[in-house]
């Protein structure tokens, strides 16, 4: 059954079947993606993590199908009707759908119409009718005329109910007005009557239609929430004359009255059965796919957020800023950790600007502040303004941060447990200062839908977009490596092979026993076996520690073909690394051996010339247009500068310095077609745009990028 599933995926994927296996075999040997995609590539054929995920993917849904067909098998067989027919096209179907058509005869029912048909011994009477021998239906259902059946349409009616059953359960019945969906179906949208007030913001959808296959996901799921706040009364109906035409030509053979009610029963089926149970089939695939457009729209966004350029290891000062209550002002050190909290007012109605701006400056020089972190959310603007306008004793990179998700961790658990002593205003800020410092340390402490980066995310699959987000989680942290000195306990968990308990463990062995001195000292933490230690020791930094090696995504199992390499130089892992000319003049080929191939040597090679390179970009200094403080001081025309904070199906968001976001659509990205907005831009790049339209009623802005 393997070879089979392995055919199967080599042939959705495109990847070769030797690739799947050997990926497979990893997978189920307890390997992780990220870890199979970096060190395994001799095994794989090179395969990156997206084919990986998506090999992986299959698997557990082929295996799922696997399992149901079993279960459908042996339920068939324990009623004593499993033909080996059957038996056969069950176990060569693998679509579930096709599988679940074959079940359907034989799948225990409710008591239907049909079925009480059949209890009134009706079912001879649906057979005789329905081989339309031109015998007159009346004098056929007279017969039948007793007990419970009160008279000859009673018989006819409980015949008719039978043979629509049975058309329901057909399964090239089915696939008529399976494909007659695919072809023609049109999806419908009208407002509930008394809604249209209530409702306003789907009033695009008060009077919709459009054909199903052409409906964008974001479109869909519009329509679907509508639906589910009680707003919009969404249907999907296919051409209805042209499907029930294709169901006459199947199954009415004749012209006799006997043909008729083969005919009305062909109606009722459709009507009654087919058409609700196809499009509820469509809808739920419809909706599928809109899903997990969605969700690779949010996994692409989330992975850029969580790549965003780090300032790095910088003395910092975090403000959340606000009005009324004040400026939430934290002081940092270069791990991060907190050193001063303190609220300054320097906005209306305190308007303490004088007395503000000398705190800030002393916190400045008194903790070495090297870069000041401003929350985007209101009062930001306002605040950005005041501290540049402070004279500070030395030069102070003012950044303003996304605070998307910060008021979410400042109330959570684990902001409880770093700052148990503090409120959520001190959590807060520290969390802006933060992100500044590093963001993807920072965010994977929130659960990604409360980021902000996504589409209609709490309307989608609620398990598969945690799963895709978790695993986009997990590939972005061990992309840049983590210092196991340094990094917080939730870091830690997404580190390959870790989980919770293990890192939970590696804190309390550094805090126990201070830092690291080399990777080997890890599995003296408990509960690090040969397995766990393997997956994760590549992904784990030590800098400054015993083996150059260990603050390298060289994984251990390869310090020996290093350690080689050097002594064939006759100089020292340092100087091999240190000195780029010693490198050179090694010829590669002579470290491969039947395990080690060209590509890991190549990695280990990359490695070597840059050891714990961080492979996001640099970041930089921004700045709002120092006109534009409101939605009111905008007006057509005018170009602003802007950072991206959203990419969608139908275009992008851009931060224009105010409360609200300006809308690029998809058709105002580029002089040129654009089928995909991320191929454009990419979140937090800077951008010049263009004021198309405000809305200052509905407090929406359409800006454009063409030509600017």
């Amino acid at each position: 059954m393997n070879k089979k599933i392995y055919t199967l995926i080599a042939q959705l994927t495109g990847i070769t079947g030797q690739q799947v296996e050997q990926t497979i075999q990893l997978l189920e040997e307890g390997a992780t993606i990220p870890f199979i995609s970096r060190y395994r590539k001799e095994r794989t054929g090179g395969l990156d993590e997206l084919q990986i995920g998506a090999i992986s993917g299959l698997w557990d849904k082929l295996n799922e199908l696997d399992k149901r067909k079993q279960t459908i098998l042996n339920a068939i067989e324990e009623q004593g009707k499993l033909t080996p027919e059957l038996r056969q096209r069950i176990t060569d179907s693998w679509d579930a759908t096709e599988v679940e058509d074959l079940y359907l005869p034989y799948k225990p029912k409710r008591v239907t119409r049909a079925e009480i048909a059949r209890r009134r011994g009706l079912e001879p009477l649906a057979k005789r009718l329905m081989l339309q021998t031109g015998e007159s239906p009346d004098k056929s259902a007279k017969k039948f005329v007793q007990g419970e059946v009160k008279s000859i349409e009673e018989a006819l009616q409980g015949a008719r109910d039978i043979i629509a059953e049975w058309i329901n359960e057909h399964e090239q019945a089915r696939n008529i007005v399976r494909k007659s969906f695919q072809l023609t179906a049109q999806l419908t949208a009208k407002v509930v009557k008394g809604k249209e007030e209530e409702g306003v913001k789907y009033k695009d959808y008060f009077a919709f239609h459009e054909p199903l296959n052409r409906c964008s996901s974001h479109r869909l799921l519009a329509l679907r929430r509508g639906e589910t706040e009680g707003i919009l009364r969404v249907s999907i109906s296919p051409d209805n004359e042209g499907c029930l035409s294709r169901l006459h030509r199947r199954f009415i053979k004749g012209h006799g009255e006997d043909a008729q009610q083969v005919t009305m029963a062909v109606e009722d089926a459709f009507k009654r059965l087919l058409k609700p149970a196809i499009e509820t089939e469509f809808a739920n695939q419809s909706k599928a796919k809109a899903d997990a457009e969605a969700i690779r729209v949010f996994s692409a966004n989330l992975r850029q957020l969580l790549l965003a350029p780090p300032l790095g290891q910088k003395r910092v000062l975090g403000i959340d800023p606000g009005f009324r209550t004040g400026c939430k002002v934290v002081c940092l050190d270069a791990q991060g950790t907190l050193l001063h909290y303190e609220a300054i007012f320097p906005h209306a109605p305190q308007n303490q600007q004088g007395r503000a701006a000398a705190k800030v400056a002393q916190f400045v020089a008194t903790y070495d502040i090297e870069a000041i972190a401003i929350g985007n959310g209101t009062a930001s603007r306002e605040t950005e303004q005041f501290i540049t306008s402070i004279r500070f004793d030395r030069k102070v990179q003012v950044f303003v941060v996304s605070e998307n998700g910060a008021s979410i961790y400042s109330a959570s658990k684990i902001a409880r447990e770093e700052f148990p002593d503090y409120d959520v205003t001190v959590r807060g800020a520290v969390s802006i200062g933060r992100r500044l410092m590093d963001p993807l340390a920072e965010l994977v402490k929130i659960d990604p839908k409360s980021i902000g980066v996504g589409q209609y995310q709490h309307d989608i699959d609620q398990t598969a977009l945690k799963k895709s987000l978790d695993q986009t989680v997990e590939l972005c942290v061990n992309l840049v490596g983590v210092n196991v000195n340094t990094a917080s306990k939730h870091l830690l968990t997404y580190v390959s092979g870790l989980g919770p308990t293990l890192a939970q463990n590696i804190v309390n062995y550094r805090t126990e026993h201070g830092p690291f001195r080399s990777r080997r000292a890890l599995m003296e933490v408990p509960r690090m076996g040969a397995k766990a230690f393997e997956q994760s020791a590549g992904f784990l930094r030590i800098p400054n520690g015993e083996n150059p090696l260990d603050n390298s995504a060289v994984h251990p199992e390869s310090y020996p073909i290093v350690e080689r390499m050097a002594k064939d130089l006759g100089c020292t892992v340092k100087e091999l690394i240190e000195q780029k000319e010693l490198k050179r003049k090694l010829n590669l080929a002579h470290y491969q051996t039947a395990e080690v191939g060209m590509p890991t040597l190549n990695d280990i090679m990359a490695e070597l010339d840059k050891p714990g390179r961080d492979p996001r970009q640099t970041i930089k200094v921004f700045a709002f247009d120092p006109n534009v403080k409101r939605i009111e001081d905008l007006h057509e025309g005018q170009v602003l500068p802007g950072i991206v904070t959203n990419i969608t199906d139908f275009g992008c968001f851009v931060d224009i310095g105010i409360k609200e976001n300006g809308l690029v659509h998809i058709s105002e990205l580029a002089d040129q077609y654009v089928s995909d907005p991320s191929s454009v831009v990419s979140l937090h790049q800077h951008v010049e745009v263009r004021v198309l339209h405000v809305d200052l009623a509905r407090k929406r802005i359409q800006l454009s990028m063409k030509g600017v």
